[in-house]
Parts: C-alpha cells; sequence; structure tokens
C-alpha cells in the first residue's frame, strides 16, 4: 500500500483525492489545509470542468495538518501530492524532496522558469519519484493525437489549431496577477505544454493579448514558429463574461485527414479523405485520473516519469514568459530554454 498525503484543499486538491480513491493500492493518509472548514471537508471548491471535484473522498478518515510542512514531516506518508497555489510550489516541493518523499506538484511546476529549472535540478538529486502534473499530456483525444502525429498515421501536419477559454474563476489568488501569473501561467500554459509536447521547442513565439481582470495577460493569442509546421496557434483566456462556459477544443489538418476535439460527450471527430467523418472513441476517464495511475505505477516499477518531466515543465514555462515578453513588446521572441 501506497500511502498520500495530499496538501492543499481546492478544487485541484479535491480532484485529486477522488482519483486516489478509485485505487485500490494506495491509501490517502493525511491531507492539509490552513482553511478548517475545507480540512473538515465542509466547504468544498468546484471544479470548471465536468468531472472535478466530485467529492468521492472521505474526509473523516486522513490525519489533518493545517501546515504542510507538518504532512511533510510524517513519517508514514510515502507520497506528498502539492496542489497549493503556485507560488508555493518551490517551498514545499524542496521540503518534500529533502525528506525523502514521491512528490507529484501540480501545473505550473513554478512561478517562474528559474525556480522551475531550479526543482528540476533538485529533482534529479532527490531520493523519490518526482512529477509535474500536466494533466493534457495524458488527457483521452489528445494522447490520442500525440500518438498520431508521432506514427503519422495521417500524414504530416500543416496546421494545429488551440483553444482554451472561460470566465474568470474568482478568488484572491487567481485575481493577482503577481501570484497565479493570470491566464497566460494557469490557464494557456496547458495548450502551450501540449504543444511543446507534440512539436517540440519552437525557434520563437509571436503572441498578442491583453490584460483585464489582472496585471497578468488575461487573454492571448500566439503562433509557434517551427520549422517542419507552418501554422501552431494556440488561444487562451479567463477574461469573459461570468457564466461564459468553459471550453477546451483543437483542429489539426494533417496531410491526409483533419482531427477536431470539443470537449463534450463525443469530443473527438475524425475526417479522412473518400471516408465518412466518425467519432473516435476514447477512454471515458479524465486525464488527472491517469496522470495519478501514471505517477503511481513509476512509484511502483521504481522509473523516473518519461511522459512529462520537470525539465519539460520548466522549459514549458520558460515558452510562456517568451509569449508573455511578446505580447508586452510586439515583438517576436526566441525560446530559450534550459538542458
Amino acid at each position: 500500500m501506497i500511502n498520500v498525503g495530499v496538501i492543499g484543499m481546492g478544487m485541484m486538491g479535491l480532484t485529486h483525492l477522488d482519483a486516489y480513491a478509485k485505487r485500490d493500492d494506495v491509501k490517502v493518509i493525511a491531507i492539509s489545509d490552513r482553511d478548517p472548514d475545507r480540512l473538515s471537508g465542509k466547504v468544498k471548491a468546484q471544479g470548471n470542468v465536468e468531472g472535478q471535484a466530485q467529492g468521492g473522498f472521505d474526509f473523516s478518515k486522513p490525519r489533518k495538518y493545517e501546515e504542510g510542512g507538518d504532512l511533510i514531516k510524517d513519517e508514514e506518508v510515502d507520497v506528498v501530492d502539492i496542489c497549493l497555489p503556485t507560488h508555493l510550489h518551490v517551498e514545499y516541493a524542496r521540503a518534500a524532496m529533502k525528506a525523502g518523499k514521491h512528490v507529484l506538484v501540480e501545473k505550473p511546476l513554478a512561478r517562474t522558469s528559474e525556480d522551475a529549472a531550479k526543482l528540476a535540478a533538485a529533482a534529479k538529486r532527490a531520493k523519490g519519484i518526482t512529477m509535474c502534473a500536466m494533466c493534457m499530456r495524458f488527457w483521452p483525444g489528445w494522447s490520442w493525437l500525440k500518438q498520431a502525429i508521432d506514427d503519422r498515421t495521417y500524414g504530416r501536419v500543416y496546421s494545429a489549431q488551440f483553444r482554451r477559454v472561460a470566465s474568470h474563476p474568482g478568488g484572491g489568488f487567481y485575481s493577482n496577477g503577481d501570484l497565479s501569473g493570470g491566464a497566460i501561467l494557469d490557464l494557456h500554459i496547458h495548450d502551450t505544454d501540449f504543444v511543446h509536447f507534440l512539436f517540440g521547442i519552437p525557434k520563437a513565439v509571436t503572441s498578442v493579448g491583453y490584460s483585464k481582470i489582472t496585471t497578468a495577460v488575461d487573454h492571448l493569442v500566439t503562433q509557434y514558429h517551427y520549422e517542419d509546421v507552418p501554422l501552431v496557434v494556440a488561444e487562451g483566456g479567463w477574461a469573459m463574461a461570468d457564466k461564459f462556459p468553459f471550453g477546451m477544443s483543437y483542429t489539426i489538418n494533417f496531410e491526409r485527414a483533419t482531427a477536431v476535439y470539443q470537449a463534450g460527450d463525443k469530443p473527438l471527430t475524425l475526417y479522412e479523405y473518400g471516408k465518412e467523418p466518425r467519432a473516435v472513441d476514447l477512454d471515458s476517464r479524465m486525464g488527472y485520473d491517469i496522470e495519478i495511475d501514471y505517477f503511481i505505477e513509476c512509484i511502483k516499477k521504481g522509473t523516473k516519469p518519461r511522459t512529462v518531466t520537470l525539465t519539460d515543465a520548466a522549459n514549458t514555462i520558460a515558452i510562456i514568459e517568451a509569449e508573455e515578453k511578446s505580447v508586452r513588446t510586439g515583438k517576436s521572441v526566441k525560446v530559450k530554454v534550459g538542458k
């Protein structure tokens, strides 16, 4: 049995608790939050994606710690799952690594690429296994796309367009651009990371956008420049009016087909030349469940994660920072990443 402690009982913390509850080889023995109502389960955060934070966890059973550092010190905890606000990731991830724990850190890995790179370096020296929860790399329909591109199932890619928009989630953290990084870092990062996953590090980015709710970039469109793919574009933002529904989508134009994903009951449709359009059958699980299953299996096998590494997560933030600079300067920006 693998014993887990989760720090942070916000929307992502609750979503992770639900995922762990579905496994019979994992037990959440400790949880932490500075808000006593959240820690007791009296107050529960709501997700913006259907299926998040469903409440399939019994709050009466685990040990409760007001301070995450005390949970990390619990000798019976094998895995520390960090679902805290972004600016706290470095402090708690470092402490958990130093304590010899396995560590799962929610995205973004850190507030800056510099701090993220330091965590990636620390993870290489750490006793335990560490992973950043970049869920789109595991999401059904998106993992299908990765495989189709890698295998060249439908030939080369001519264009790839991604879109992820919503209304603002509210709350002090998300309203503070200095802490959250705005939509560009907290929301749009999913698509930037997936572009990175599919095509590697772009040579440069050209971005346009604006601030509306925070002092950071709240809505933007980016073109990622590659030598071998003519057009790669992603739009992301949380600046829509209240109650605007969350949506994520992509359209990929291959040499011999076009794939369209639109979140919903039958999200992925494939259009091939000479054939009728067809819905692609996908795994019914959410990416959160699959990424946690993958992480636990890595721990059980004693193998470091390969689908996403901490260096990957740090480099994605470096791309985001280039996008932000492009928005601010109105110029294309070359992307520079660590190794």
